[in-house]
This record gives structure tokens, sequence and C-alpha cells, in this order.
């Protein structure tokens, strides 16, 4: 199925925790507004609810395209949280349910990280870190992927928000029960947040959200450490060695070898995702142990977000020149209904 129009376009696609993000890209280089659902997809028994996805997703993409006069679809990319994991049913449906109704014959279904890795840094040698309740910190050397964390708040995601948020509400309770290694000021953000230390549990456990709970008091303490309170800090400089440690662990080297789009080998290092907006309490201690951790590595702003990343890879797989490593699980490509040549992945634990 095709629009109305004589015009052709791409596709990009953000399904992340807040809902469904949609944006055309047409010929010339003009990119709509983005469109957004407000409803995340479901997961089941076989993942990602593919079916769900597709009911948000079509009614936004025919917008789009009949609001540009795109006739046609020459590729997209869908960047999808837990696709590593929790992917097999996108892999399965997608491909067919979009060539069926949308008539895209070259469609890339891209893992969360690898969409901000590119929208961040775009086809270039380097790492990045995308953080907000969770973090995972994504690599490559143009040849293969390399990824470690991202493993929840039960298991990893170390230095993330809700990592950090749980240290605050920690170091609050030792204060309220006169352990060692309390704070005050946190305890006085817990009474205001929660009613009081002994109220936490029961709105914490409860809650099918906890790691959202427990980084909403990540804030709680990055104002507390820019009050000089000194456990609030110890725990923003730990963190910043944790997200420095999981950084290190991706990034290639200075001789990795693989050039990118700017003919150089120079190795980039980002950071992307709401966590770094808590400025300079976190910030500062993290910029200092990246430099410790990869001096070789050229800390630079992220260019743009996740589905920036979802519209270059799908521009870059119209056109035929897309340089990023294939992997079925992290960035998988399917051409005409043929699955495309792919490259693997590596996890690495910091």
């Amino acid at each position: 199925m095709t629009g109305p129009g004589g015009g052709s376009g791409v596709l990009g696609v953000d399904s992340g925790g807040s809902g469904l993000r949609v944006v055309l890209a047409v010929d010339g280089g003009r990119v709509t507004a983005p469109l957004t659902s407000g409803e995340p997809v479901r997961t089941g028994p076989r993942g990602i609810d593919a079916g769900h996805l597709l009911e948000q997703l079509l009614p936004m993409a025919r917008r789009l395209m009949a609001d540009t006069g795109a006739g046609t679809l020459r590729a997209a990319a869908v960047g999808a949280a837990g696709l590593t994991t929790l992917g097999d049913s996108l892999r399965a449906e997608l491909p067919t349910a979009l060539a069926r109704e949308l008539g895209v014959r070259r469609l890339a279904l891209v893992a969360d990280a690898v969409a901000a890795y590119t929208g961040a840094l775009g086809p270039r040698v380097g790492a990045v870190v995308a953080a907000g309740t969770g973090m995972i910190a994504i690599g490559t050397d143009l040849r293969a992927w390399y990824r470690a964390d991202g493993w929840g708040h039960l298991l990893g995601d170390t230095g993330s928000g809700a990592w950090i948020g749980q240290a605050g509400l920690d170091a609050a309770l030792r204060a309220y029960d006169g352990r060692p290694g309390g704070s005050a000021p946190l305890l006085a953000r817990v009474n205001a947040v929660f009613g009081s230390a002994p109220a936490v549990p029961g709105q914490l456990y409860p809650r099918p959200d906890r790691p959202a709970v427990l980084a909403s008091f990540a804030p709680e303490v990055a104002a507390c450490a820019d009050g000089g309170d000194p456990v609030a800090a110890g725990i923003l400089a730990a963190a910043a060695r944790h997200i420095a440690d999981t950084a290190a662990a991706v990034c290639p080297a200075q001789d990795a070898g693989g050039a990118g789009e700017d003919g150089t080998g120079e190795v980039r290092l980002a950071l992307t995702g709401g966590l770094f907006r808590m400025g300079d309490p976190l910030l500062v201690p993290l910029r200092a142990a990246l430099t410790e951790r990869l001096p070789h590595a050229r800390q630079v702003p992220a260019a743009g977000d996740p589905l920036d990343g979802a519209v270059g890879i799908a521009v870059e797989l119209a056109d035929g020149r897309l340089t990023l490593p294939r992997d079925d699980s992290m960035l998988h490509i399917v051409r005409d209904g043929t699955d495309a040549p792919h490259a693997r992945s590596t996890d690495r634990s910091p």
C-alpha cells in the first residue's frame, strides 16, 4: 500500500518508555515534526508486542505520508527499547506488515542503544553512554558493536538514575536509623517527597515502575550535592566512576582502524539521555573520570537523539550507503523480505 502523492520519503521511529515517536524525512532532506503516541508499546510472552506497535505506527505513518505527499517509502528504521532481548516478534512480523501496509522494502530494526549512538555520533568510531532511568554504553570500530551494562536496576544499570536514586534513599534511611553513612539533607528530602522515611517502602515496593520511582529521587541527590552535602556528592562521584568504567569497556582503542565518514581515525565519546540534565553535580566528576579512564577519546556533545539516529539509518539504508555494522539483535536489516548479511556484536560487562 502506498499513499496518493508522487514524492517519496523515509520513516524514522523511536519506541521507548514514553511511547512511540515517528517522523518522515522527505525528498530534499526536510524532516517532519514528530508525531507521538504517548503510550509505550506493550511486552508479552513473545517480547515486544508487534501488533501493538503497528496499531500505533500505521495511522501516524499514513498521516505523515498524506501531509507531505509522499506516495512511497524508500526505507524505514524502527528503533526499539528491548529489541536485543525482546525483539523476536518484531523481527518476525514487522518486515511483512510494513511492506504490505506501507510499501516498505528496506527496513532496519534497531536497538535503542544503536539508535542513540547513531543520533549522537553518526557513522563514526567511538562510544556513547545513554543514561536515564537505566544506563547502557555502546561503542563501535565500524566492524562490530560493543555493549556494556543495560542489565536493569536489579542486576546493573550502575550509575544510572535508578542507581543514584536508590543510593540517595539508602543514605537517607541510614540517617533516619542513626547508622554510619547517613545524610540529614537527603533525609529531609525524603520527608518532603515521600512524607516520611517509614513511608518509603510502601510507596516503592508495590509499584511496577520501581526503577522510575528510584530515578525520580536522583535530582534530589544532585540538589543536595549542589548544596554542599558530602554524602550526596560522594554518591554522584561514585556514579561518575561507574559510568566511566562502563564507557571504557566499549570504547575502541586509538588505532581501531575505522575511519568513519569524516575520514579520520579519531575516537569520539558522547553522552545522551535525561540523566545528564542533572548538570554540574554529576557532569563535573564524570568528565574528570572519563578523561582519566579514556584519555584517547575526545568528548563531544551528542549531535542528536535516538529518533535522529533512526532517521539517519533510514536515509543511509535507502541510499545504499549504510556503513554501520549489521547485527541480528542490534541492527537487523531486511531488503525485499530478505535478511541482509550481518556482523556480530560483543557484550562487555564493566
